[in-house]
């Protein structure tokens, strides 16, 4: 089969965008890296990571170093795009499509009869089409495809990246892909781009239904997480362990549940669900209900650490983890920091301890409330009365047993048990 042969543009440096720009340009391809952020594009130049994803660095060093990877605020003329840039739920859980129209209204401009447009940034049901849509407006003199379309000028496609943090230079080469085209034309042409470094299978689909299977497979993830949240909740009522309860029931041949935590975060599971959710309110109830199930656990946390430090004269809080996941810095939607910031509303005269030693201090919706501390690990550890742990970095397996004697923990990720 034909793979890509051309220079592309990766619009959005990001935890999705930036690795799938390096992975290109390790292949031999050119690269152009475009973002808003002067310092991203400063740190790529330099063969800098912006973030902690490993493995990344030394690849992103290498291609920048061979000229294969350059980043820029101006979009370039390309034989390729790659819109990767972000989106949120707005207050009402609907997409915030603003960035991607962004991204267009910038490529629109430069682009050339035989151009391919991929669409990589979760979207509902629809936004491919609207994305040709607004093509066609902005170009008139170019031919979008349509269905029965032999010959468009330009081809769009969307390809959902399906990648876990920590992981994603394996994942990104080795899982599956799909890609979904306005027409089945469009879907081959965006597949040349991916099998310049994907050795998974490449699933061909029309653009719709890639863009729901991306939501589908978050949804199932977070239907499950749910499952396990709403039980762990149960099982505090009822005086169990849930984490014996589970260990027990995954026995079973035909079980496996997953583990508890804090809540769900990340920019896929804890925002895709609404997307399904928005195209089907009156039929999505078990996925809008295992969305209220885990956007409830911060609130269930916070209570229990609320009634602990009623018990203590002058109460300090050890907060152990701001991000999403374990051994990342990425603090998107992240029910940490729901949690620090809940409980430092609740509790004003506590002092709350806040440590993560993956990130290099407290985001800004935390920065400016007074009983919040940012503190090494060992220190919020030691000053506390009650320790919640809310990530579970590999960092804090350093905490000891002796470090906890007479301490009330909470230990939401069931890391220390």
């Amino acid at each position: 089969m034909p793979s890509f042969d051309g220079t592309i543009a990766v619009v959005g440096l990001g935890y999705i965008g930036l690795p799938t720009a390096v992975m290109l340009a390790a292949q031999g391809t050119q690269v152009v890296g475009v973002d808003v952020n002067e310092r991203t594009i400063e740190m790529v130049n330099r063969g800098e990571l912006p973030f902690v994803e490993p493995d990344l660095e030394t690849s992103l060093s290498g291609v920048v170093a061979r000229g294969r990877l350059t980043a820029t605020v101006e979009m370039p003329e390309a034989e390729a795009y790659i819109i990767a840039v972000p989106t949120p739920f707005q207050p009402d859980h609907t997409a915030d499509l603003s960035y991607v129209q962004a991204a267009v209204v910038g490529v629109a401009p430069k682009l050339r009869r035989g151009a391919i447009v991929v669409i990589e940034s979760t979207s509902p049901p629809g936004t491919t089409q609207t994305v040709t849509d607004w093509l066609a407006e902005l170009r008139p003199d170019l031919k979008l495809p349509r269905e029965g379309e032999a010959q468009p000028d330009i081809f769009v496609a969307h390809c959902p990246e399906r990648v876990l943090p920590g992981s994603i230079m394996v994942e990104m080469v080795l899982n599956d892909r799909v890609v979904g085209g306005i027409t089945p034309h469009c879907a081959e042409k965006a597949a040349e781009i991916y099998r310049v470094f994907c050795q998974g299978e490449i699933q061909l689909c029309d653009a719709a239904s890639a863009e729901m299977a991306k939501l589908v497979e978050n949804s199932y993830r977070d239907v499950n997480i749910a499952f396990a949240n709403e039980l762990s909740m149960i099982c505090d009522q009822i005086g169990l362990d849930v984490w014996e309860v589970i260990k027990l029931a995954n026995h079973h041949p035909r079980v496996n549940i997953l583990k508890p935590g804090p809540g769900v975060g990340g920019h896929c599971i804890a925002v895709d669900p609404w997307f399904i959710v928005g195209a089907a309110p009156g039929l999505a109830k078990l996925i809008r209900t295992a969305r209220e199930v885990n956007d409830s656990k911060p609130e269930f946390i916070v209570d229990h650490v609320a009634r602990s430090v009623s018990r203590f004269r002058e109460p300090q809080v050890a907060c152990l983890g701001l991000t999403f996941k374990a051994n990342v810095d990425d603090m998107r939607e992240s029910p940490a920091v729901d949690i620090v910031e809940l409980l430092a509303s609740r509790l004003p005269d506590v002092t709350i301890n806040v440590s993560d030693p993956l990130v290099s201090g407290l985001p800004a919706r935390l920065a400016n409330i007074p009983n919040i501390r940012f503190v090494r690990p060992a220190t919020a550890v030691a000053e506390s009365d009650v320790v919640l742990l809310l990530v579970d970095h590999d960092a804090f397996r350093s905490v000891s047993r002796p470090m906890l004697d007479g301490k009330v923990v909470f230990d939401t990720r069931g890391y220390w048990r």
